[in-house]
């Protein structure tokens, strides 16, 4: 059986080196690089995409746009294109790769040509919102507030090499003009119709993520309780998947307390509702590793099902 010929286009970057590193000791795939003198060289890479499989993009938004734009040249002869920027995941000719999402989704992308790979942020927010929005436990105009907090290794080099330098701070809020480049993924595929406000923030650990959504269950329409959150959620994904929800009652007994680095090197993403129902409060959260069901292991699960592999 021949190997499925795979070309990562910025393959120094942290998701790049992590999707490599994943991919290198796989009998069934053939990674295939360019001359880095030839890097920039149109040409070069036009005549390199004809002969690969799928390219997956991990560039700057601008140069992933102008990769696609050569490989749309090449007609008969483009590759698939798995893109891990943020460019293409709402653009109308792509499927989202949250192959999760909903009923369908995961065949979507064995189907699809160009698939683009979730944000770290959107898919913890996304796994959360959509099951509960489609119950019809959450209403599409509904007011959220989601919070976020990732290690420092989803801000690429210079947030690593600072953090790593100890130039950088223990803790920061960033995005603090609101227009985080996250937003439109996670409305368009949670379903939402009101902009959610979305606040996230960098800490001083190399991965993992929590990202929360609180409610106030009393104000929403059918006034659910947890166990309905929670029952929404678990219906939605099932058992034995890497989506997994857990009882959010199992963490009582620590103070109540979630550390995000739990399912560091894996593509598990944990999905929890903490609720105190004499309040009618309720926390969502999900919890993930930002290089993993956030980036590079998800990408490397999307590739596997555009190629059949």
């Amino acid at each position: 059986m021949a190997k499925a010929r795979v070309f990562i286009d910025g393959e120094a970057g942290t998701t790049g080196l992590l999707i490599r590193e994943l991919l290198a000791p796989r009998a069934d795939i053939a990674l295939v690089s360019i001359d880095p003198d030839k890097r920039k060289d149109p040409a070069a890479k036009a005549d390199l995409m004809a002969g690969v499989d799928c390219v997956v993009l991990c560039l700057p938004d601008d140069a992933a746009k102008e990769t696609v734009a050569l490989a749309d040249g090449l007609g008969a002869r483009a590759p698939k294109i798995l893109d891990a920027s943020t460019a293409h995941r709402v653009a109308p000719d792509w499927v989202y790769g949250f192959a999760e999402l909903c009923a369908g989704q995961s065949d979507a992308i064995r189907a699809a040509a160009r698939v683009a790979n979730p944000g770290c942020y959107a898919t913890g927010a996304i796994a959360l919102l959509r099951p509960l929005v489609d119950a019809g436990l959450v209403p599409p105009d509904f007011p959220l507030t989601i919070n976020a907090v990732s290690g420092y290794s989803g801000g690429g080099k210079s947030m690593i090499a600072d953090y790593e330098a100890r130039r950088a701070p223990d803790f920061e809020l960033y995005a603090l003009g609101l227009e985080h480049k996250h937003i439109p993924e996670i409305q368009a595929y949670s379903r939402m119709a009101r902009r959610v406000l979305f606040a996230p923030s960098v800490a001083d650990f190399r991965q993992g993520m929590i990202v929360s959504i609180p409610l106030h269950l009393d104000l929403l329409p059918k006034k659910p309780s947890g166990a309905d959150l929670e029952a929404a959620l678990r219906a939605h994904y099932g058992a034995g998947g890497l989506v997994r929800v857990v009882s959010g009652a199992d963490l009582q007994g620590e103070g109540g307390k979630l550390e995000p680095q739990a399912l560091n090197d894996t593509n598990a993403m944990e999905l929890r509702v903490h609720a105190n129902e004499a309040r009618k409060h309720a926390v969502l959260t999900a919890r993930l590793d930002n290089l993993g069901k956030g980036a590079s292991r998800a990408a490397v699960q999307n590739l596997d099902l555009m190629l059949a592999l």
